[in-house]
């Protein structure tokens, strides 16, 4: 993932992350719902997020399901 022809930002709006990583801001709600806010807790209604969580989110939406990787089953569900 490269930022080289935008100027680093502090933090970045749901709509900015979403612009960046090339998605719907919808498709950001679901990674967060099933990577950040799974544990029972309701993902707030606005999240900024920095640069290093870009990254993460970006590995997120890439990676696909493996199925030699047991996932544990998330109790809140």
């Amino acid at each position: 993932m490269t930022y080289s022809s935008q100027t680093a930002k502090n933090y970045y709006s749901e709509a900015e992350a979403a612009r960046i990583l090339g998605i719907s801001v919808t498709r950001l709600h679901m990674i967060l719902d099933e990577h950040v806010f799974n544990d029972g807790s309701q993902r707030p209604a606005q999240v900024t997020f920095q640069s290093s969580d870009l990254v993460l989110l970006s590995f997120w939406h890439r990676s696909t399901a493996n199925p030699k990787v047991v996932r544990m089953p998330n109790p809140s569900r």
